[in-house]
């Protein structure tokens, strides 16, 4: 019942609609009674008694009864269609919303296909059940009960003989509910890594073919397809057990009816008539019988999924602001970090981390794959909280800023570059939407981007494809770090951006760049020593911690890490460490 209070939730918003649509399905179930009961007064009466002067107010009556309960059946099923779309809408931007407000560390531990299913399938299936079969348990119910009262009215005995069978569909059907219900979640998740599946292949696509992978994708696509399959074959023969008893039961109030009904007609003790307009109402009695398992099928299809998308919104996001002040303020940029350490749960990944950076600062991390250089700049974003420690944005602990104004005063030109469906214009502006379109030409130039894309027919109108499908490893680096830039934070933060592109073209981006950094606070993650190499300070990390540390000739000086990295990228060099670095 929880799940359904939970879909109550959204409906009761439209009760005013909702409501209505209710009386109206009884309205219906009432009108349902007067096609088979006039049936049997036109036998009594017309035929056996010849009172014909009744059979033109009958028939106008019985067509009468069947226009206004197929007009009634339309509007309500109008209404409830209505109130599961409005429904759904809210329901599918609560979901939306609750994936904007959720933090990385979900992104990282959910597989996308799972959510997909989430926003797609699973509420396909409480819209269904809003619109459908809410309305489906309540009429049959209604009908159900209309039609056991009013036969008992014309004839109790008869009554009780056809509805003894009752008991068993009950019983059935109860059992059915506890076996259906589990195969649901197996569907439920099997579809959930089918879609997984999809959505990883399509978008590693390119690497597939480079590896001429495609029949091993097949193979594994197939066993996938195959679970879901087995899946929905168990939940079928779940079916198979009792669907086609629950229809035989539902038939054989027909075989009651005729020997009971026969006998007592044979007896006299019920009419001709009678008899009819209790054969007519054997669809009110066997149809909601038929329904049951069909009915119990959606129910607990709904409550898997209800489960699935209630279970995604009671997560809480790690992250959370302690300062939810609206009061507008930047951030100056001075990033300190007191003995920061920080654990995911596979291992430590800092330890000890020391250092401060004030406005108009450059600060450099270099180290080994996995020293731990984008998780520290992570820290910086607080897309993760530290473990010990802590880190200070302008002498306030960084949880005690908002998160929202916290990371509108920051850019990150990320070392996975994600560019959206948009024009290449669209996607500098992402983070300054109602920057001058001459702002947006300057951070494209200082990026080194403004050239090839004038170079493009449409310019900056072009449309990037998916995830930035048909540019070019350096030209998705150049526009991501234009789209940092167009924004003018505070604190700057380029995560190995320009990694993909020529040492002269990184060396004429990091010119232009050195004009911005005077009133910025930036961090700088590369592999090329030529990035990095006017930075005020140069973090060299490996394993978590800081093994060295100070200026471009200060570290070539100590003859450690960040020399025989030197030494590797440009060969040897004079004792005093004098050689530029293009």
């Amino acid at each position: 019942m929880d799940n359904f209070k939970w879909a109550w939730s959204y409906v009761r918003k439209y009760k005013y609609k909702f409501i209505p649509a209710l009386i109206l399905v009884l309205v219906t179930s009432l009108l349902s009674i007067i096609v088979p009961y006039l049936s049997g007064k036109l036998i009594d009466e017309v035929i056996y008694k010849g009172n014909r002067d009744m059979l033109f107010i009958l028939l106008i009556a019985m067509i009468a009864a069947t226009f206004i309960r197929s007009a009634i059946r339309y509007v309500f099923q109008m209404l409830f269609e209505r109130v599961s779309q409005d429904s759904i809408f809210e329901l599918r931007e609560d979901l939306y919303k609750k994936l904007q407000e959720l933090d990385v560390d979900f992104y990282k531990n959910t597989r996308t296909g799972d959510i997909m299913a989430r926003l797609t399938g699973d509420v396909d299936a409480v819209r269904h059940t809003i619109a459908w079969v809410f309305y489906s348990i309540f009429e049959n119910t209604a009908i159900f009960i209309v039609a056991m009262a009013f036969m008992m009215t014309i004839n109790f005995k008869l009554t009780l003989f056809l509805i003894a069978i009752t008991p068993v569909i009950g019983y059935l059907a109860y059992n059915m509910t506890k076996e259906v219900g589990p195969t649901f979640s197996n569907i439920r998740e099997s579809f959930s890594k089918l879609n997984s599946m999809v959505q990883e292949n399509i978008s590693g696509n390119r690497v597939v073919k480079a590896f001429a992978k495609e029949d091993y994708e097949i193979e594994k696509f197939d066993k996938c397809n195959q679970g879901f399959k087995e899946n929905n074959l168990i939940s079928s023969k779940v079916w198979e057990k009792y669907l086609p008893v629950l229809d035989t039961l539902a038939g054989f109030l027909n075989v009651v009816l005729i020997l009971v009904g026969g006998l007592m007609v044979i007896n006299k003790t019920m009419t001709f008539g009678e008899i009819i307009t209790f054969n007519s109402f054997i669809w009110a009695l066997n149809n909601p019988m038929r329904m049951a398992g069909w009915l119990i099928n959606d129910v607990q299809r709904f409550n898997a999924s209800a489960a699935k998308i209630r279970e995604l919104q009671k997560v809480e996001p790690k992250i959370k602001s302690l300062n939810e002040s609206t009061e507008e303020k930047r951030v100056q940029g001075t990033v300190e970090f007191n003995d920061v350490s920080f654990s995911f749960e596979d291992g430590e990944v800092l330890k000890n981390i020391f250092f401060k950076a004030k406005p108009g600062q450059t600060v450099a991390i270099l180290g080994p794959t996995g020293s731990g250089k984008s998780t520290l700049v992570n820290l910086i974003c607080r897309f993760y909280d530290v473990t010990s420690g802590n880190v200070m944005i302008d002498g306030k602990d960084i949880r005690q800023w908002d998160v929202k104004k916290l990371r509108e005063n920051i850019a990150v030109a990320m070392q996975d570059i994600f560019l959206f469906s948009d024009t290449i214009e669209g996607n500098i502006m992402y983070g300054a939407p109602n920057a001058p379109i001459d702002q947006v030409y300057s951070a494209a130039a200082i990026a080194g981007a403004d050239e090839f894309i004038k170079s493009f027919p449409e310019g900056y109108e072009t449309i990037v494809g998916e995830r930035g499908v048909g540019l070019s490893g350096g030209q998705k680096q150049r526009i991501a770090l234009a789209r940092a830039l167009l924004k003018n934070p505070s604190i700057l933060i380029l995560d190995d951006t320009t990694s993909a592109v020529d040492m002269e073209t990184e060396y004429k981006i990091h010119k232009e760049l050195n004009s911005l950094y005077n009133n910025k606070t930036t961090f700088i993650i590369a592999h090329r020593l030529s990035s990095v190499k006017d930075a005020d300070e140069i973090l060299v990390l490996d394993k978590g911690e800081i093994i060295e540390r100070g200026t471009h000739k200060e570290l070539i000086n100590k003859k450690g890490y960040y020399y025989s990295v030197y030494l590797t990228q440009f060969g040897d060099f004079d004792h005093q460490g004098e050689k530029e670095v293009m």
